[in-house]
């Protein structure tokens, strides 16, 4: 394949939904998954999606490390590299916070600590979004990290959903890596 990274269709659907949503509805749309992806690594030379469609016991170990339900039982999962260089793994989540749907970037790196949290798309109100720096406090997280609201995450006056949703879907993503992803 030519050029610098690739795509698989699946999850630019789910996005493209969103768009559709949003332009029906009065949802926000912040990014692109291609933009989203050229942010969280700029220095991929390329970025392979994998498509994971789980089985019921997979579905009930994630849900139990991460401690939250899963939306679907298919989800896909994007390694990006340098080369032969890992640079880390990144999954678009998409959930309902209070009724609407979001679509929140989490991402990796090979040690599987968060770098990055990116809102990508929000359909409820924005009064119910955390400020931008709220989402930078999961940077540094990883697989040993607890991560509960009002303990290791403060909790957002007028934002409590969001911050739910935010926090289960970093879980869900170190869950994924822990099941799906970490080397034998």
């Amino acid at each position: 394949m030519t050029g610098k990274t690739c795509f698989f269709r699946a999850p630019a659907l789910a996005l493209a939904s969103l768009v559709l949503l949003a332009s029906s509805a009065g949802g926000s749309i912040f990014q692109s998954q291609e933009a989203a992806f050229a942010m969280a690594f700029p220095e991929a030379t390329r970025i392979e999606g994998e498509t994971f469609i789980l089985t019921e016991k997979q579905v009930e170990e994630l849900e139990r490390m991460g401690r939250a339900k899963l939306p679907r039982k298919v989800l896909t999962i994007h390694t990006a590299w340098r080369d032969d260089t890992l640079l880390g793994y990144a999954h678009i989540d998409v959930h309902t916070v209070r009724t609407k749907p979001e679509a929140l970037l989490v991402v990796l790196n090979p040690e599987a600590e968060v770098t990055n949290t990116k809102v990508l798309a929000f359909h409820e109100p924005l009064e119910f979004m955390p400020a931008g720096s709220w989402y930078r406090t999961f940077v540094g997280q990883g697989l040993g990290s607890d991560l509960r609201v009002g303990f290791d995450v403060d909790g957002v006056t007028g934002a409590t959903l969001t911050t739910w949703a935010t926090v289960d879907s970093v879980r869900r993503m170190l869950a994924f890596y822990k099941v799906l992803l970490q080397p034998e």
